[in-house]
Parts: C-alpha cells; sequence; structure tokens
C-alpha cells in the first residue's frame, strides 16, 4: 500500500477511471451485439437502426480516449460490412 499522498491518489483515480471505462466497454459491446443479433435474425430495419446507436457509441468511446481512433474505425467497418452484407 502506498504511504505518499500523491500515490494515494493516484491509486484512487486510476480506480476511478478504469470504472469509467469499464461501463463505456461494456456499452460498446452490448450495442454490438444487438447489430449482429438483428444481422443474423435477417432483420434489416432493426440491423440499421442498431448499427446507427453503436456508431455513436463507439465515436463517443473514441473521443473519451477509451479507444484508438483506428480500433474503433475497424469495429464501426466490421459492422457496417455485416449490416452491408445482408
Amino acid at each position: 500500500m502506498a504511504n505518499i499522498k500523491s500515490a494515494k491518489k493516484r491509486i484512487d483515480v486510476t480506480a476511478s477511471k478504469t470504472e469509467r471505462n469499464k461501463a463505456i466497454r461494456s456499452k460498446v459491446k452490448t450495442v454490438s451485439k444487438k447489430v449482429m443479433a438483428a444481422v443474423d435474425a435477417g432483420d434489416k430495419a432493426a440491423a440499421e437502426e442498431a448499427l446507427k446507436v453503436a456508431t455513436s457509441e463507439i465515436g463517443k468511446a473514441t473521443t473519451k480516449g477509451v479507444y484508438h481512433k483506428n480500433n474503433a474505425s475497424r469495429k464501426v467497418s466490421s459492422l457496417a460490412k455485416a449490416v452491408a452484407k445482408m
């Protein structure tokens, strides 16, 4: 355990940022699964709507620094490709 005040603060800040990042990553995974579920079900309208939501959430995660921009771009691209292939 840390003894120095600044080290204790870093531990607290890291813990809170980790929780925030986990929540954001979880949200992105959830919306991505909704897109893929709609694709698997063959519901094009629902898939396109879910893709719009997923793209927005992935973009938000990128601006918050949770995902690198290339990683986010790859995620959006793979989802869009799946929807377009329907």
